[in-house]
């Protein structure tokens, strides 16, 4: 009986493979699409969610004030000293509830004193609180080429194929190129350029007989063409 596949992650760092059948302007719903080929039954060791176009985001939540930092040093104080308060109150014998509120308070000015010193030492350079994300302008579903026209079925049944349900060519496809011959850049979402069909543009080279290249000088009506030297 031999064992299903597992999409397990490399090693080192490898661009997936696969065929996109579906693409999503966030992640939540790349993981519905996901969720759905699960209940329908699909293998989805089979796809892979790749974001593309990656931005840092730090979002600000508040301005930083001593008021604040010493709240919060106070609060995280409390909870250490909580902490070590239950564990003097279970292995001490004392039984009774002193030492735990003890070390509630020594942890709370602990917590206290190195917060509003650490705060005082940034001298204002970063007086706010912030979160940092890491954010996709776009979130891709890759399957593998045996499966996938499995999978783009079931997305169309349930009406999730997302903003771009084709592409042209699988992910990690590279047309060969000749050698010394430079692959041309195409920015991402935009068409490859084709090259231009018909004669090159530019000037019209001179005719065989030695007729100036943009006509012949005429004079009293009379075409003059150059002579030719005589040969010796």
């Amino acid at each position: 009986m031999s064992m299903p596949r597992q999409n397990v992650a490399p090693k080192l760092p490898t661009l997936p493979r696969g065929d996109q059948i579906a693409a999503y302007s966030t992640y939540l719903e790349a993981q519905k699409a996901v969720e759905a080929l699960s209940a329908a039954g699909f293998p989805v060791q089979h796809v892979t969610i790749v974001g593309t176009d990656l931005k840092m985001v730090e979002r600000v939540t508040g301005r930083l004030t001593y008021s604040r930092v010493a709240a919060a040093g106070v609060a995280s104080g409390a909870w250490f000293g909580l902490f070590v308060g239950l564990l003097l109150s279970l292995f001490g014998g004392t039984g009774t509830a002193l030492p735990l509120f003890v070390a509630i308070g020594i942890g709370a000015g602990f917590g206290l004193l190195f917060s509003v010193l650490s705060y005082s030492l940034t001298r204002g350079k970063r007086d706010f609180t912030s979160a940092s994300q890491i954010v996709a302008m776009s979130y891709a579903l890759l399957c593998d080429s045996d499966r996938a026209g499995e999978a783009g079925r079931i997305l169309r049944e349930k009406n999730l194929q997302g903003t771009a349900a084709v592409l042209q060519q699988p992910v990690g496809y590279s047309a060969p190129v000749q050698a010394g011959t430079p692959a041309p850049y195409v920015a991402p979402g935009q068409p490859a350029a084709t090259p231009p069909s018909g004669p090159p543009a530019g000037p019209t080279p001179p005719a065989p007989t030695g007729e100036p290249k943009y006509g012949v000088r005429v004079v009293d009506g009379k075409p003059q063409y150059p002579t030719q030297p005589p040969t010796p």
